[in-house]
């Protein structure tokens, strides 16, 4: 047989139990021949047991680490065991619909775009509301009262839209940006701007490694007959959340913007920044919090009462990071 094209890398975004629906999804729905790589971050036994025996059902690398471990950590253990002429990035998470990988690399092969990303959805109700569909990424050099700044610009495109309402503009397109929920990279961009920056652990390093790509002349194409759902979790396994609370700690959060802003030499004054300052925690608190404060609140919402619980919430938080660099 002819060696695939394309290799798959499944890494873990930000818990576990969606990893069996998501990887049957992939063998379900791809009739285009790939080689696979999952990267298992300390899954729980249920999981781990789960992919081990898949992996030798299906032929696929397996690649465990007993720790827990940050996304761009593990697509990069991923990348090293590629050798195919285009890989994916894909989270654990992700439900993917038929036909939409040879739909990514006809865009690439048409375009010759480095970095192709689908349709993504978001929800439990696959392929209805939009959560990514293209987008804008780019530093804007700001000059005022002779001083220079350089700020930060993105926009999504179509974001939380119904499908079906904005399907008649859904058309391939030129775009600055994808998000690792599923994208096409042609490799040998590798070559060019090296691996994923490991220092950005938790948030910016979709937009980090789209601007590198464009600082490289590589293009950005967004191909909507490809769709995936990114699937949020309806509740949480009890095995999921010390990796989801490390996932979007604050202290990760704050290290990967601090970090970002160095690195592109941007503002941190920015309202870009400012934004993600003033909703640090938001995930964990969207998550855990909210539905807590309006069991409690009787149907209305007690903001006393939220902010006394993240008060809490948060001394937690540090203390399962500051557990995590001990181990």
């Amino acid at each position: 047989m002819n060696k695939p094209q394309v290799t798959i890398v499944v890494s873990p975004r930000e818990r576990f139990s969606y990893s069996r629906e998501s990887l049957e999804s992939i063998y379900a729905n791809t009739n285009y021949p790939f080689s696979l790589v999952y990267v298992d971050g300390n899954s729980p036994p249920n999981v781990r047991d789960y992919l081990k025996e898949k992996s030798q059902e299906n032929n696929f690398k397996l690649i465990r680490t007993e720790e827990y471990i940050s996304p761009n950590q593990a697509r990069n253990l991923g990348l090293a065991a590629v050798d195919t002429e285009y890989l994916v990035f894909i989270d654990n998470d992700v439900y993917v619909e038929p036909g939409w990988l040879e739909k990514l690399v006809n865009c690439a092969e048409e375009t010759k775009a480095s970095v192709v990303c689908p349709l993504v959805c978001i929800g439990q109700q696959r392929y209805s509301k939009v959560h990514l569909a293209g987008g804008e990424a780019r530093i804007i050099i700001e000059v005022k009262n002779e001083r220079t700044r350089r700020k930060v610009h993105e926009k999504h495109y179509f974001v939380n839209r119904p499908v079906a309402e904005v399907k008649s503009q859904l058309h391939r397109r030129n775009c600055e940006f994808a998000k690792f929920h599923c994208m096409l990279v042609r490799t040998n961009i590798f070559e060019t701007v090296g691996k994923l920056d490991e220092k950005l652990l938790s948030t910016r390093e979709h937009i980090d490694f789209c601007l590198t790509v464009a600082n490289a002349g590589g293009e950005i194409y967004c191909e909507p007959d490809s769709v995936i759902t990114y699937v949020p979790a309806k509740s949480f396994a009890m095995s999921d959340i010390p990796y989801f609370m490390l996932r979007w700690s604050d202290e990760w959060e704050v290290a990967s913007l601090k970090h970002f802003s160095q690195k592109w030499k941007v503002t941190k004054k920015d309202k870009y920044f400012k934004k993600r300052d003033n909703s640090l925690g938001h995930r964990r608190h969207q998550v855990f919090l909210h539905p807590v404060v309006k069991q409690l609140s009787f149907g209305g919402y007690a903001t006393w009462l939220e902010k006394m619980l993240i008060t809490i919430e948060r001394k937690l938080n540090r203390y399962i990071s500051d557990r995590y660099y001990r181990a």
